[in-house]
């Protein structure tokens, strides 16, 4: 049994992060003591400043300081369309091609039954009450094109169908840049049967 001294305790706290193993944990730990003591400062004074000031949005489910943040708050988004993600990173991501000009929802995760995520734990209630607020009109679901991600957008559809919203799905296909030789035959043929009218 390891003595729960200061430098067990902060290589404990490292394997918290996604993908840190025991030793990855000891190597940061040590990197943060030995070579990086203003930066471990930091670290900590900004984890502890978005324990203490961030929270979910009212509306979207995103982190903010406020109730509602500036992005629901903005009259620059159209607020018709909501877009359905699973995580904040993927907002992230569907804000940087600057395509959207919609609102959002964070799911904070996606069904997962093997691991104990639900509707329930995913607060799929206060998804449809804010999916049905009378001003939204098209749901676009931009869950991931994994196994959960699929299940938790097909679920979505059914209910967000039986309140009679439109209900879209984003497509799948070729990377822009990309060389069908290189491609694998799923997105090849998921690119062939999602294809368009060329003009």
């Amino acid at each position: 049994m390891r003595s729960s001294n200061s430098l067990d305790q902060l290589i404990e706290a490292l394997r918290c992060l996604p993908g840190v193993g025991p030793k990855s944990a000891q190597r940061m730990a040590f990197h943060l003591l030995q070579h990086d003591r203003r930066g471990a400062g930091r670290l900590a004074q900004g984890l502890d400043a978005a324990l203490q000031r961030l929270r979910h949005c009212t509306r979207c489910n995103s982190f903010t300081e406020a109730e509602i943040c500036e992005r629901c708050l903005s009259a620059r988004r159209d607020p018709a369309l909501l877009c359905i993600v699973e995580m904040p990173v993927d907002l992230n991501s569907m804000e940087q091609t600057q395509a959207y000009n919609g609102l959002y929802y964070v799911l904070m995760g996606r069904l997962s039954p093997l691991d104990g995520v639900g509707p329930k734990e995913l607060a799929f209630e206060r998804l449809l009450a804010r999916a049905s607020d009378g001003v939204v009109r098209e749901v676009i679901l931009a869950t991931n094109f994994t196994n959960e991600g699929e299940a938790t957008a097909h679920y979505l559809s059914e209910l967000l169908h039986a309140r009679g919203l439109k209900v879209s799905r984003i497509a799948r296909g070729l990377p822009v840049g990309g060389e069908l030789e290189f491609c694998d035959a799923a997105t090849v043929a998921q690119a062939l049967r999602e294809r368009r009218d060329f003009s």
